[in-house]
């Protein structure tokens, strides 16, 4: 009796003095060497291990305390021994942990686990006599209780450590997010933590696409289409998950990257498919994940803010500028200027002509070639069914031809709810536009379509007024501004003023309607035989005229007598013309009124002289006979 209570007192006094030594102990593993040191000298324990209960697992403290990739196969789940302690803390070691190499020799199990606590961990000895005869004396529970009460301070001790240096890390990075609006400097101190705690494990930080692409920080852009389901889970619900992702042959713990308004990621730890992630890892990392979420938060509300003037600006300007009564042309060239702030690679403006939509030159090469093509007539299809805008983040996913441009958004130009053209901006990297930039091109094409809508028709009206509408030939107005001008600036030039010969009688014969169809095939082959060089009008009646300017006398005659020549072959029924023409030069420059009269004059002459002619202002009658 007196032994038992001396080794007691023994027992207790080797314990006090490593409570006493605790502060300068780093993990648990050191206190249970001290232990077994004790247990080794007053009860002759020699073979003893100690596993350390954590989220419901018992761990041999020696790979608790290393907390590196070591596996920790030896861990053993607490619900299959919890029912050998049935209202006693010592009992013989159960199957399940004999069976196990490393406690095949152990014969006693001790629990060790304060009143309304988890356990702390369980002793597993090869009994001695003086083990077995001291814990069956009177004293045996005693010793376990005082073990029990040292080791659960100690465990709090040291859980205490270790979240006392998890919060200073955790507030260190929290004053630092919080005096920084640099996106770079919070990643790379999010991914320093992380690696600092867990140096071995693989950590990736993925994002969502809405984030700002400025980062130089290596990151993966967040896919629903490839994400893993326990990846995507903890993007939705926000909570923490992990993954045995058997695939990788790594157990994956997916941290939100949360702020107050939304979740802007996932912060991945990547550790062996062996390791189990205690309550505490899991806890440091959900808190590290927060923290960066709500200083991310912050940095991209900072950003987000001097964007949006700067977007304000832009279209402040660029309503202001499209409102200035340009010309069209000269308005989608500002607007594609607008639209480089979006950092496109390529730039499209397209417009309904008759059932198709034609490319601008306001447009970039791309868009001319045949490569270009298969961009427009995707977002053409799109637009055949829906007035919505079009944004793309992988537009490979899409189609099965091989393309250069990936991210592709494109905005409807409307005229009356309809669509009247589009807008198409390209980039090679996948995900490279971001909601905001889609946001932003929403604005200036919607701005910019009141005006460009109000240009389109200002110029059909403006046609209306300069084009005659039947033969679509230049109106009478249009052609005196234009001799007018010409006269003015250029070196020489020519007037044709045009009769149709007998045209009453062709009325009177075929009816009005005949009439005007001889009209309408003679201002069409006018015009295809003067093309780009000058300028068809109708003078009035059946009347009509040619300008040409820089042309030499030789030219004109030349000219003039193939428009003769060849309007009986293109009429049905066939009429001839006569004509009267003028030419100038820089030593003969008439006056603007005098180019009309002169060529009346000639006219004259031609029609008098037996018609099917023309004749020249001042000169001899040139007959087509």
């Amino acid at each position: 009796m007196t032994d038992h209570l001396q080794t007691l007192k023994y027992i207790q006094s080797d314990v006090l003095s490593f409570w006493v030594n605790s502060k300068a102990q780093a993990s648990f593993n050191e206190y249970f060497y001290s232990l077994k040191q004790c247990l080794k000298k007053r009860l002759g324990i020699v073979n003893a291990a100690f596993l350390s209960f954590d989220s419901n697992s018992l761990i041999p403290v020696e790979e608790m305390a290393a907390l590196t990739i070591e596996t920790k196969l030896n861990a053993v789940s607490w619900q299959m021994i919890e029912a050998s302690f049935y209202q006693q803390n010592v009992v013989k070691i159960p199957y399940i942990l004999k069976e196990k190499e490393a406690y095949k020799m152990m014969t006693d199990l001790v629990l060790f686990q304060a009143e309304g606590k988890n356990p702390i961990g369980v002793l597993l000895v090869e009994a001695t006599d003086a083990w077995t005869d001291f814990m069956t004396s009177d004293y045996g529970e005693e010793c376990v209780e005082t073990l029990t009460k040292v080791l659960q301070m100690i465990r709090e001790n040291l859980e205490l450590k270790v979240n006392e240096d998890q919060y200073r890390k955790l507030y260190n990075m929290t004053d630092l997010f919080h005096s920084t609006m640099d996106i770079d400097l919070i990643l790379e101190n999010v991914l320093k933590n992380i690696k600092d705690n867990f140096p071995e494990f693989n950590v990736e930080l993925i994002l969502s696409n809405d984030q700002d692409r400025r980062t130089t920080i290596d990151i993966k852009l967040f896919d629903y289409l490839s994400e893993r389901p326990a990846t995507i889970e903890a993007f939705v619900s926000g909570e923490l998950t992990t993954e045995l992702a058997s695939d990788l042959n790594c157990r994956l713990l997916n941290a939100p990257i949360k702020g107050r308004q939304a979740i802007y990621g996932i912060l991945q730890v990547g550790a062996p498919t062996s390791y189990l992630f205690t309550t505490t890892e899991k806890d440091f990392v959900r808190m590290l994940a927060q923290a960066s979420g709500n200083a991310l938060e912050n940095a991209k509300l900072y950003h987000q803010s001097h964007r949006l003037v700067s977007d304000l600006q832009l279209i402040n300007e660029t309503s202001h500028r499209l409102n200035m009564r340009i010309d069209i042309h000269e308005m989608l060239l500002f607007l594609q200027k607008q639209l480089k702030s979006l950092q496109p690679m390529e730039v499209c403006f397209a417009f309904k002509h008759n059932d198709s939509f034609e490319v601008t030159d306001a447009s970039t090469a791309l868009f001319n070639s045949e490569k270009g093509q298969i961009y427009i007539k995707h977002v053409e299809q799109h637009f055949e069914h829906t007035n919505d805008p079009l944004f793309i983040a992988d537009f490979s996913r899409l189609t099965s031809n091989q393309i250069e441009y990936r991210s592709i958004m494109a905005i409807p130009i409307l005229m009356e709810e309809k669509i009247n053209g589009f807008s198409i901006v390209l980039h090679k990297e996948p995900y490279f536009f971001s909601f905001d930039s889609f946001k932003l091109m929403q604005s200036l094409i919607h701005h910019s379509s009141l005006a460009i809508a109000n240009s389109i028709l200002r110029n059909q009206l403006q046609e209306m007024v300069d084009l005659d509408h039947l033969t679509k030939l230049y109106a009478r107005s249009y052609l005196d501004q234009y001799v007018e001008k010409s006269l003015e600036k250029d070196q020489s030039g020519m007037f044709l003023l045009i009769d149709i010969d007998n045209f009453k009688r062709i009325n009177d014969t075929y009816g009005h309607q005949i009439g005007d169809k001889i009209l309408m095939q003679i201002a069409l082959k006018l015009k295809e035989t003067i093309g780009a060089r000058g300028i068809c009008a109708r003078w009035g009646g059946e009347e009509m005229s040619v300008y040409v300017p820089n042309i030499d006398e030789k030219e004109a005659i030349e000219l003039t007598t193939a428009i003769v020549a060849v309007i009986p072959n293109a009429t049905d029924p066939q009429v001839t013309i006569s004509a009267g023409l003028i030419t100038w030069d820089e030593q003969y420059r008439p006056a603007f009124q005098s180019v009309f009269s002169y060529a009346d004059t000639a006219l004259y002459e031609a029609k008098n002289s037996g018609k099917n002619r023309f004749c020249i202002h001042d000169r001899f009658c040139q007959t087509n006979s």
